[in-house]
């Protein structure tokens, strides 16, 4: 079946990815640690390759900054990550 093999290729790619962003998601910051891998347990599967891409960007930012954002004690400036941040607050 050669739609098999490729579906199978790509759940692996996928399941690589995510295991990659979760890394990534391990922080200095215990409840920043516990936003993000519940974020990423509840909404990255609903989000778009653009979502997932500023995600991923976000994830560059320092632990203070990223939880700022994630409190709301900052706003998000970048409005290609305003909705994943909306989505971050409520993880």
């Amino acid at each position: 079946m050669p739609g098999t093999s490729d579906t199978v290729q790509d759940s692996d790619a996928a399941r690589v990815a995510l295991d990659r962003v979760r890394w990534h998601c391990r922080r200095g910051l215990l409840e920043l640690d516990l936003v993000l891998g519940r974020f990423l347990d509840r909404h990255w599967p609903q989000l778009t390759a653009q979502q997932c891409d500023a995600f991923v960007r976000l994830l560059e930012l320092p632990d203070g900054e990223l939880w700022d954002l994630a409190s709301g004690r900052a706003e998000c400036h970048d409005p290609r990550a305003a909705q994943v941040v909306a989505r971050l607050r409520e993880a």
